[in-house]
C-alpha cells in the first residue's frame, strides 16, 4: 500500500486508546497529557416527555461510533452571579457523565473516583473547569462525573406519581449502576469505586450511604462540606407542594404537568430562592430515603465502608456582613433555647455571628456523621480544610465553602504559588490513597488518626501545616449537645 495512504487513513482513525465499547456502543474519545477522556456519554435515556418525573430508563444502543468529545448539556437550573459555568447549553436531555483514565484498557483495575457536583440541588454540573479529571487521572485513578436532575425536574412529588419524588438522587443511582456495568472498559475496577462530592454533593455521599437503593454500587466516600443533620421534608409535604405548583399552572393531572413547558416548570428557584411555597427539594420518601441521614448513621444501618469526612474553617466567610445575621437566624431559631449558649461558646458576638452558621451547617454535622459511622466500627477519618490560595488571602478571612474543590482535583489558577500546588498535591495525594487502599495515609505525609467515638480528632490542612487537631471545639460541642437532646 503506498506509504501516503497508509499515513492518511492512520490519521483518519482514532488510535486504539481514544476508543472503548461500553453496553450500548462505542465511543470515540480524545486523548491530552497522557490520559484519555471520554465526555458526554449517556448512562440514561433522555428524561423527557412522558420520562419527565420517572425513574431513569436505559440508553438505547447506537451503532455507528458515539463522538464523546465534547460534553453534553448541562441539566435545566438557573444560574445566579458568580457561577462557574462551562457555557454549554441546558436541557432536560442532561442524563451525560465524562470519564477520565489514563489507561483506556480493560484489565488494568485502576480505583475508580466519582464526583458528584454540588449547587444545592438546584444547580450545578458535572463538567465545570474546576472538576476537570485530567490531573487527578494522572495519578492513576479513574474519574467520572455526571449530570443530575436539578431542581424541580429532579425533586418533585405529586400524589399522582405516587412515592416517587427524589429523581436527581435515582440519576445518581442510575450513574453508579452504569460505572459498576462498563467501567472495567475503560481500565476501572467495578469493585473499587469510591463516591466523593462537594455540599450538595456532599449530603448526597452521606445520602446515598444512607439508601438501601444504592447498596453495592461504591466501596468508599468522601464527604466534603455536607451538612446532614437537616431534616428534609414527608412526602405528603413534598406532594402537597407539587399538588399546589399544579393548581397554579393550571395542569390538571400528570399528563398537563408533564406537558407544561420547562421555563414553567424551572421557575425562579436559584440556590438563594427555593420558592419554598412550591419547592421542596429532596424528601424523605421512605425508598430512596428512608429517614433522615443523622437517624440512620445513629442506628448503624448505613453502608458501613471507609467513610472521609470534613468542612471548610470559613464556610460563609464569604457572605458579607450585613447579611450574616440572616444567615444566622434560622440556625439559631433552630437551636432553641441552647442557642445563647452556643454564641457564648464563641467567647465573642463577633466570632459568633461570624462562625455560627457555617459552623452549624456543615462543621458540627461532619463531626456527627463521622462519629456515628466510626461507632459501627467501620475506618472514618475526619479533616477541616483551612487552606487559602496565596493570591487570595485577606486578614481574618479563612478557606470558604467550595474553595477546596480546584484543591481536590488540582485545577489551580495559572497563578498559583508553589505553596498552593504543594497543598494541592498533599489533598490528592490522600484522597487517591483513600481511592487505592481504603485509607489516606501514605509516604511522606503526615499520620492522619481515624476517629475515635469517645475522643475525636481531625487533620487540620491550615495555610501554615497540616496537623492532628481536637475535632470538637467549644461552640461544635455545643451545637452537639443541643442537637442530640432535640
Amino acid at each position: 500500500m503506498n506509504r501516503l495512504l497508509i499515513l492518511a487513513l492512520l490519521a483518519a482513525t482514532p488510535a486504539a486508546a481514544q476508543q472503548v465499547t461500553v453496553e450500548s456502543g462505542t465511543l470515540t474519545g480524545a486523548t491530552a497529557d497522557d490520559v484519555a477522556s471520554f465526555k458526554g456519554i449517556p448512562y440514561a435515556s433522555p428524561p423527557v416527555g412522558e420520562r419527565r418525573w420517572a425513574a431513569p430508563a436505559p440508553v438505547q444502543h447506537w451503532s455507528a461510533p458515539r463522538d464523546a468529545t465534547r460534553f453534553g448539556a448541562d441539566c435545566v437550573q438557573n444560574a445566579v452571579p458568580g457561577d462557574v459555568s462551562h457555557g454549554a447549553p441546558m436541557a432536560e436531555d442532561c442524563l451525560f457523565l465524562n470519564v477520565w483514565t489514563p489507561k483506556p484498557a480493560a484489565g488494568a483495575k485502576l480505583p475508580v473516583m466519582v464526583w458528584i457536583h454540588g449547587g444545592g440541588f438546584v444547580a450545578g454540573s458535572g463538567a465545570l473547569a474546576p472538576t476537570d479529571g485530567v490531573l487527578l487521572a494522572k495519578r492513576d485513578v479513574v474519574v467520572v462525573t455526571f449530570n443530575y436532575r436539578l431542581g424541580r425536574f429532579g425533586f418533585f412529588a405529586h400524589p399522582a406519581l405516587g412515592q416517587g419524588a427524589n429523581w436527581g438522587l435515582m440519576d445518581q443511582i442510575a450513574a453508579l449502576a452504569w460505572v459498576k456495568r462498563n467501567i472495567a472498559a475503560f481500565g476501572g475496577d467495578p469493585a473499587n469505586v469510591t463516591i466523593f462530592g462537594e455540599s450538595a454533593g456532599g449530603e448526597s455521599v452521606t445520602r446515598l450511604m444512607a439508601s438501601p437503593a444504592a447498596n453495592g454500587l461504591f466501596a468508599k466516600a468522601i464527604a466534603a462540606s455536607g451538612g446532614g443533620r437537616d431534616r428534609w421534608p414527608a412526602l405528603a409535604d413534598a406532594q402537597a407542594k407539587g399538588s399546589a405548583l399544579a393548581a397554579k399552572s393550571g395542569a390538571a393531572d400528570l399528563a398537563a404537568l408533564r406537558a407544561l413547558p420547562a421555563d414553567t416548570v424551572r421557575g425562579g428557584i436559584t440556590i438563594l430562592n427555593k420558592e419554598e411555597g412550591f419547592y421542596s427539594g429532596p424528601v424523605t420518601d421512605g425508598t430512596i430515603v428512608p429517614g433522615h441521614a443523622d437517624a440512620v448513621f445513629a442506628s448503624g444501618k448505613q453502608a458501613r465502608i471507609p467513610f472521609i469526612a470534613g468542612s471548610n474553617d470559613d464556610e460563609l466567610g464569604f457572605v458579607p456582613a450585613p447579611f450574616l445575621p440572616m444567615v444566622n437566624g434560622p440556625v439559631l431559631k433552630a437551636l432553641g433555647p441552647g442557642a445563647e449558649a452556643v454564641k457564648a461558646a464563641y467567647g465573642s458576638e463577633e466570632k459568633a455571628i461570624r462562625y455560627l452558621a457555617g459552623d452549624a451547617i456543615f462543621g458540627e454535622p461532619a463531626l456527627a456523621l463521622a462519629g456515628r459511622h466510626a461507632k459501627s466500627g467501620a475506618p472514618t477519618w475526619l479533616y477541616r480544610f483551612g487552606y487559602v490560595a496565596q493570591a487570595k488571602r485577606e486578614p481574618g478571612k479563612g478557606a470558604g465553602h467550595a474553595s477546596d474543590v480546584p484543591f481536590q482535583f488540582g485545577n489551580l489558577p495559572a497563578d498559583a504559588s508553589a505553596a498552593d500546588r504543594a497543598a494541592s498535591a498533599q489533598l490528592m495525594t490522600y484522597w487517591t490513597n483513600f481511592a487505592r487502599a481504603g485509607d489516606p495515609n501514605g509516604k511522606g505525609l503526615l499520620g492522619w488518626h481515624r476517629v475515635d467515638p469517645a475522643k475525636p480528632t481531625l487533620l487540620a490542612i491550615d495555610i501554615d501545616k497540616t496537623a492532628m487537631a481536637p475535632a470538637a471545639t467549644p461552640p461544635i460541642a455545643a451545637i452537639a449537645r443541643i442537637r442530640d437532646a432535640q
